[in-house]
């Protein structure tokens, strides 16, 4: 994109995004807020923020971006990176495949019925767990210190915490979770105790940030590993490329081809209502709309990003 194609698109944010976000922020009483996680039930279903940021740090924003909320999937396409930072690919696809499931993202159907009997991908819950366990550390204290840290540096932001009431009611109501774990621990696939393991995976679920930040981390993406502000390679461009590919084929849940369809950008979402996407090359954005449809993705976030690639025909395909 040329500097004047930039401009332009940040003049027609500043003056279309805030009315832009109005109009899909109706689409919020389409939806639920999640309540399997009990303290995801708190959060408004009427809230909708969201953060571009581009390659210099400049930020559009609209609507409520500085509310607060958890990571919870979308962390698990940074602890991927960073399992493959610590283990390498033959290792870690060892463990998961590479395929969608086409199963809701709790299931454990293919982990009995397909051989070898391991997650289809790391971005379903059974392979966000088994990932979780290839974290480098001698105890679940030293790996979440070494995902936090990771996390801080991809957001720059060294203030990221756990919100630590999420993590003790995702832990408190896991048994779908610990059943999907102790198959695994059963198959050979969980080298580490399962209690432990857990203990990972909820806490990186658990890292509270707002739009900004989870802009700043799509950044990091869009640039293929590199910080373009700091300048600064963060990831191996390889394992990038890994992650926005599962980010394009399982990133959205069930509706990861229909995004693809009329989004067109790789994306993550998590139950929290977040979404994390980015415009190749250019764009990192972050935002948050807890009202969830069915398919587990938030109601006004995909129709607010719909409108943003038809306006500026950001779209890969």
């Amino acid at each position: 994109m040329s500097h004047t194609q930039h401009a332009e698109t940040w003049k027609q944010l500043k003056d279309h995004l805030p009315q832009w976000v109005t109009e899909s922020k109706a689409h919020t009483s389409d939806g639920h807020v999640a309540s399997y996680i009990p303290e995801l039930a708190n959060a408004p279903a009427d809230v909708l923020g969201i953060c571009i940021m581009d390659t210099e740090g400049n930020i559009s924003v609209a609507g409520e971006s500085d509310f607060r909320f958890t990571l919870q999937s979308i962390s698990k396409v940074f602890t991927l990176i960073l399992a493959l930072m610590d283990n390498g690919e033959e290792i870690v696809f060892s463990k998961v495949g590479m395929e969608p499931t086409g199963d809701d993202f709790n299931s454990m159907l293919k982990l009995e019925l397909v051989e070898p009997g391991i997650p289809f991908n790391p971005l379903i819950n059974a392979g966000a767990i088994a990932i979780s366990s290839l974290i480098a550390g001698s105890n679940p204290t030293e790996q979440v210190e070494r995902i936090l840290h990771f996390f801080r540096d991809i957001a720059h932001n060294p203030s990221l915490e756990i919100n630590q009431s999420v993590f003790r009611s995702e832990s408190d109501t896991a048994h779908r979770n610990r059943s999907l774990a102790y198959f695994l621990k059963d198959n050979g696939v969980l080298d580490r105790e399962v209690d432990d393991v857990l203990h990972v995976y909820f806490s990186h679920c658990s890292v509270e940030v707002n739009c900004t930040d989870l802009a700043r981390m799509a950044l990091v993406l869009a640039h293929n590993g590199v910080d373009p502000i700091r300048n600064q390679r963060l990831i191996p461009r390889r394992f990038v490329q890994i992650a926005k590919t599962f980010m394009f084929t399982c990133g959205m849940y069930n509706a990861s081809g229909e995004f693809a369809m009329n989004v067109g950008l790789p994306a993550k979402s998590g139950v929290s209502g977040s979404i994390l996407t980015m415009v190749p090359g250019q764009y990192g954005i972050g935002l948050v709309g807890p009202a969830l449809n069915r398919k587990g993705n938030s109601t006004a976030g995909v129709h607010l990003l719909g409108t943003l690639s038809q306006e500026f025909d950001w779209s890969l395909f």
